[in-house]
């Protein structure tokens, strides 16, 4: 699957249907009669949606961690709470339990962003609060964080 490409804005109705829109329903087209994994963000006040296939690389991931260990433990049962199981109906929508509306603040406006292969899913006001660039000096956070990054061409890789 490649990354998830465009910001989309939607509706979720009252009883949490979320319409996606045809590019973003084309663009998951290979992975859609997998379903997806619906959870609560780690860092941020939005949902996450994960395509099947990318959320068993995930868990194969969180599941190399010893159990035993109480920090691993606590870490899986937060990391998984509240995660929904979920498909896309025959109207191109996706249920989105009551709770985890109520842990994004979803009110009725949403927006779509992609996060390379995970869609996440927010209430529209707190997604504009969260990437108004007067609140984060962009330049920096991007110079710090891409600023070493060599491309392939740096590295003599093709």
């Amino acid at each position: 699957m490649k990354p998830l490409i465009g910001t989309h804005e939607c509706k979720v109705d009252a009883k949490g249907r979320l319409p996606l829109p045809a590019a973003l329903k084309k663009q998951l087209a290979g992975v859609m009669e997998d379903g997806f994994v619906l959870k609560r963000s780690v860092f941020q006040k939005c949902l996450e949606l994960h395509p099947m296939s990318e959320w068993n690389k995930v868990m194969d991931d969180v599941n190399k961690l010893n159990r035993f260990v109480k920090k691993n433990n606590d870490f899986v049962r937060l990391f998984t709470a509240g995660l929904k199981v979920v498909e896309v109906d025959g109207n191109g929508r996706i249920q989105i339990a009551r709770d985890l509306i109520a842990y994004a603040g979803i009110d009725k406006e949403v927006v779509l962003s992609p996060n390379s292969m995970i869609l996440e899913i927010w209430d529209k006001d707190s997604y504009e609060s969260v990437v108004d660039i007067a609140e984060l000096d962009f330049a920096a956070l991007a110079e710090d964080v891409m600023g070493n990054v060599k491309s392939n061409e740096d590295d003599g890789v093709s």
